[in-house]
């Protein structure tokens, strides 16, 4: 059997990983000014840096938004693309090794997919994400460069920014400590500083996104998500997510690979490829 490829291919940004007897083998990234030019991109330097060749290589899966450029097989390889959800869903559970989860892919926007048993679905999502992060960057730092802002962060107060529980009442409220955020930003000032601005903006978005996720759950037994794309990379995930599993008592994972997810799903999908949502190039 040779390599199947998986391909998630963006707007800009292309992940591309190998899957060989069921192992990841080798994820690597590539940014490009569009999905055809970061495709071919990173899918020339994925056979190059691992001395690949076209005929090594049994199927190519393609997902993600970008693909939708795609409309012929790649080098005339046999190509098929997979819908996104369900290759989150697929990619989340190998990785974490957990069946019964909602993941919540992290990306532009956040989406929620929710997986128990063999049933994969997409439940919903909020606009709110890695492009929510570097646009306010932009407008407040002047700089959209994400490895900036997080140093920026590290030096930054929270609690020159955060309006907390522990600021409005004087003790505790019923589930929630004083600790807790009564209101992103509620408390920033027209002098505040760079570093408080971007530590409360890194804040404000995984915030919001731990706090929908568990909201997304409301109803179901789930108690455990699986969190995938670029923003599990951010120092400060393994802070904030942590406190919002302690405060609703349910557990956050970021498994390995965890910005690749999406690619390891869609090559995961070559062994179902009669499954609903597949469709050939």
């Amino acid at each position: 059997m040779g390599i199947i490829i998986g391909i998630d291919v963006g707007i800009s940004t292309t992940k591309i990983i190998g899957i060989q007897d069921g192992k990841v083998v080798s994820p690597i990234r590539i940014t490009a000014v569009d999905p055809v030019t970061s495709l071919y991109g990173a899918f020339g330097k994925y056979l190059h840096e691992n001395g690949i060749g076209l005929a090594d290589i049994e199927h190519i899966m393609l997902t993600g938004v970008g693909s939708a450029y795609i409309d012929k097989p790649v080098y005339g390889l046999p190509t098929t693309k997979v819908e996104e959800f369900l290759a989150d869903g697929l990619g989340a559970r190998h990785e974490s090794g957990i069946k019964d989860a909602i993941v919540v892919s992290m990306g532009t926007g956040t989406s929620f997919v929710k997986c128990v048993g063999s049933e994969i679905c997409h439940i919903g999502g909020i606009g709110a994400g890695g492009g929510t992060l570097q646009g306010l960057s932009r407008l407040l730092l002047n700089t959209s460069d994400i490895d900036h802002v997080c140093e920026l962060a590290r030096k930054g107060n929270l609690a020159n920014i955060n309006l907390l529980i522990g600021d409005i009442s004087a003790c505790p409220l019923p589930g929630l400590p004083m600790d807790a955020t009564a209101s992103l930003f509620g408390k920033a000032q027209s002098n505040a500083t760079p570093e408080d601005v971007a530590r409360g903006l890194i804040y404000m978005v995984l915030q919001s996104i731990g706090s929908a996720a568990v909201l997304s759950a409301i109803g179901s037994s789930i108690k455990d998500f699986i969190l995938i794309g670029n923003l599990t990379l951010l120092p400060a995930c393994k802070e904030i997510f942590p406190a919002i599993g302690e405060l609703y008592g349910v557990r956050f994972h970021i498994p390995q690979h965890s910005e690749f997810c999406t690619a390891i799903g869609a090559g995961l999908n070559y062994d179902s490829l009669g499954v609903k949502g597949v469709k050939g190039v």
